[in-house]
């Protein structure tokens, strides 16, 4: 039997480690989203650690999502000149984040006839993990699939979105910001960043307005759902 904090430690240790080879070489397959959990899960399987032990040892990470949550607060005060002067694109642009994720993330459920119960879990895959989890929460999401989804969305939008943007004639750094920030929420971000500051501004503006306006059309979403 493992120490009942082994799990946590590791957890911690390959993400400081994967977040030092990342900045040696910066690479897509040395993204700590990436290459942690693969890690992780080889060390699950070598030592024979079931799942459910993992996640009850790891369970005090979930007390970070609180604070990460209030941390949105920061950038929007520290912006707060240029939200007033944005504010029509930025209530365009999440609207725009919205209805399109929901739009994709049902259409992707009837294409491929997912279960009734993966759906609440998948509506909200285009926003950080914080707020998809308190969206999802309102109407039966599974607090495991949000975090699959919201994963595999911000990592597949982080490794295409620049070369997608790159098709777009005179797509300007807000629009880039702007366009990470809303499909690929953190992960988009932190990619938006490489490309500018006022990319990554907008990034952070929309990821968070995307998410807050996800869980407060939640419970009409709930009401929607079958």
């Amino acid at each position: 039997m493992f120490p009942a904090f082994f799990c946590l430690v590791a957890t911690v240790g390959f993400y400081y480690l994967n977040k030092w080879l990342y900045r040696s070489f910066p690479r897509a397959w040395t993204h700590p989203i990436l290459l942690t959990p693969l890690a992780l899960l080889a060390t699950l399987s070598v030592f024979g650690i079931p799942l459910e032990e993992y996640a009850a040892d790891t369970r005090a990470l979930l007390w970070f999502l609180g604070p990460a949550t209030v941390a949105f607060a920061v950038p929007i005060y520290e912006y707060r000149h240029l939200i007033r002067q944005l504010w029509p694109a930025l209530a365009l642009g999440t609207a725009a984040s919205v209805t399109s994720a929901v739009g994709s993330s049902w259409w992707l459920a009837q294409t491929f006839h997912l279960s009734p119960d993966v759906v609440p879990s998948l509506l909200v895959r285009s926003i950080s993990t914080p707020f998809a989890l308190a969206a999802a929460g309102q109407f039966g999401g599974n607090a495991d699939l949000v975090a699959a989804f919201v994963m595999a969305t911000g990592l597949t939008g982080m490794l295409s979105g620049e070369l997608i943007l790159a098709l777009v004639p005179r797509c300007s750094r807000w629009a880039s910001g702007a366009s990470f920030g809303a499909a690929a929420h953190a992960l988009g971000t932190t990619k938006a960043r490489e490309l500018g500051e006022e990319a990554g501004v907008m990034a952070s503006l929309l990821m968070i307005f995307s998410g807050l306006a996800m869980v407060l059309l939640a419970p009409l979403m709930g009401a929607w759902l079958p």
